[in-house]
């Protein structure tokens, strides 16, 4: 198989340039339609860096082509690496496609999956497993975060092509919005969340009640600050913290 080292494309789509930052990895992927219409389906949502991790199909198969339906030329840009870690290497965030449960990480819908990853500030990538055995545990492990797409008990996997689909418009979706909203009302990035997140523990360390954290933080991820949110938050936990430190210096 040739290995396509062509450069990511870093032009965003139209309206959605935050979608150069995102990555797509299949990993082992052994069927060329797959293929094909996996990369139809990122051309519609305006994606264009995707990897291969040890394929067992190939990018030139005539079947891949046939299925791409003009998105033959994302066919040669797709990157074929060795290893997963190669493939999501300088990522700041990446995220675990399974249908599998994993009872230890709850999975998030796709629609949220998407929105996490636009609103973070750097590289982003997706992984997506196999068509026999999707990713393997140890994989999952290497990854941030689990997403998983519902589906019925007696159809409770979905086809690799249809998965990368949903989540390409999910994607291309989420970045429209991101792009539309005013600039002091975008949702605050992954950076901005761990700097209140520090802010909040310093804050219930100082009021002795540093337990409570794992309990308020989540409501405050759920209420999807702003950016001007999440630094006021910071300035208010910050005086809190301060006022109680200079009390009990008295």
């Amino acid at each position: 198989m040739a290995h396509h080292r062509t450069p990511y494309a870093r032009a965003g789509a139209p309206g959605a340039p935050s979608l150069a930052r995102v990555r797509v990895v299949l990993m082992r992927t052994r069927n060329p339609q797959n293929l094909g219409a996996a990369a139809r389906a990122l051309r519609c949502a305006g994606i264009t860096r995707w990897t291969l991790v040890d394929p067992l199909c190939d990018t030139d198969d005539p079947e891949a082509t046939r299925v791409a339906v003009r998105a033959e030329g994302l066919l040669q840009l797709a990157r074929v690496e060795n290893t997963l870690a190669d493939a999501v290497r300088g990522c700041q965030l990446t995220l675990a496609a399974t249908a599998r449960p994993r009872f230890s990480r709850p999975g998030i819908a796709p629609k949220e999956a998407a929105r996490r990853m636009i609103a973070s500030p750097g590289e982003v990538a997706i992984v997506f497993g196999d068509e026999q055995n999707g990713l393997h545990a140890d994989e999952v492990a290497q990854l941030d975060q689990v997403t998983t797409m519902h589906s019925a008990p007696e159809q409770p996997s979905w086809n690799l092509a249809q998965a990368v689909a949903i989540y390409a418009h999910e994607l291309r979706g989420a970045a429209i919005e991101a792009e539309e909203r005013p600039s002091e009302e975008r949702e605050a990035d992954p950076a901005r969340m761990a700097a209140v997140s520090r802010a909040l523990g310093s804050a219930l360390h100082a009021l002795e009640r540093p337990r409570t954290q794992h309990r308020l933080f989540p409501a405050l991820e759920r209420a999807r600050l702003s950016a001007r949110e999440a630094l006021v938050w910071v300035a208010v936990l910050e005086r809190i913290r301060r006022a109680f430190a200079a009390r009990d210096e008295k």
